[in-house]
């Protein structure tokens, strides 16, 4: 029997992994991006151009039973930003003509919150309307929970990781290390896990299970960037970690993320994300921590040059 139909605007990595594991399932996949001629076979391609309002009408001929949204700004810049979502979400809902989908899914950004200081947030954490590019994602994200009329789940992810270019590998394997202070918490997920989480949600929309209006996609193990790279050190070759800027006291209090644990005496900067939500909608994370995903990365045979 044949699956729903996915229309996935901005069809890059992380839609093509989202398509490859709903092919199982049957879906019918269009993906829509400036250059439809880079997809894989299996996936419906479509051109379009955020820039150009008037080529997201395809919305509304092809009609979709689900749309993604995995937008991405065309630069770094505050006005990359308001094109990349903020206008570029404008012009979904407006390509949609009268149709409506039975879901929307849109791919945010843990950016959007305002804490900097090393605290615990979650999804109704405040939001940093400072940042204008911030401040952008959070008015695409505003757009589609006020306008669209239909379910709608904001999955703010995370830095990603898991690429074929591990930008973090080669400068520790390099001895480039962050400053041993302040503590500069992250948070991530792998690509796996954030394609596999948004497959669980649309196959929970088929099932008629309700959507979260925003979830936050997050590994469970926030943790500062310096007790990532003495763990990749020491992982690459141990006796680059003592090479380290990051001193041991940096590193073990860095490890120490537990909410019940106790607070680091230093300085420390960036947030810690819960994603109690997450758990609660049922997916299993294959990649709980950095630590996890990260070893397949350093498997024999998959490090990158």
């Amino acid at each position: 029997m044949k699956g729903a139909h996915l229309a996935i605007v901005g069809c890059g990595d992380l839609g093509q992994r989202v398509a490859a594991r709903l092919a199982d399932a049957s879906w019918r996949i269009s993906g829509l991006r400036r250059d439809p001629a880079a997809l894989p076979p299996g996936i419906d391609g479509g051109a379009v151009d955020y820039g150009e309002p008037a080529s997201l009408g395809v919305l509304a001929a092809l009609a979709p039973d689900y749309l993604l949204l995995t937008l991405k700004p065309p630069g770094r810049d505050a006005e990359a930003y308001r094109a990349g979502f903020q206008e570029a979400t404008a012009a979904v809902l407006q390509g949609l003509g009268s149709h409506r989908p039975r879901g929307i899914l849109m791919v945010s950004s843990t950016r959007v919150y305002a804490e900097d200081a090393g605290n615990w947030v979650d999804e109704h954490s405040p939001l940093n309307r400072d940042d204008p590019a911030a401040k952008a994602i959070i008015r695409a994200e505003c757009q589609l929970l006020e306008e669209a009329g239909v379910p709608v789940c904001v999955v703010r992810s995370a830095g990603l990781y898991g690429s074929d270019s591990p930008y973090l590998l080669r400068r520790v394997a390099a001895g480039e290390f962050s400053p041993a202070t302040p503590l500069r918490y992250t948070n991530r997920i792998h690509r796996d896990d954030l394609a596999g989480l948004l497959v669980h949600l649309l196959h929970q929309g088929e099932a008629g299970e309700a959507w979260p209006p925003v979830m936050n996609a997050v590994d469970d193990a926030p943790v500062s960037r310096q007790a990532v790279e003495q763990w990749l050190a020491r992982a690459l070759a141990p006796a680059a970690a003592s090479s380290g800027a990051a001193d041991s006291r940096a590193s073990s209090a860095s490890e120490s993320t537990g909410e019940s644990a106790p607070e680091a005496v230093m300085a420390a900067k960036g947030k810690r994300i819960r994603n109690r939500v997450l758990h609660a909608c049922g997916y299993p994370l294959r990649y709980p921590d950095f630590r996890s995903g990260y070893r397949v990365a350093l498997a024999p045979g998959n490090r990158a040059g």
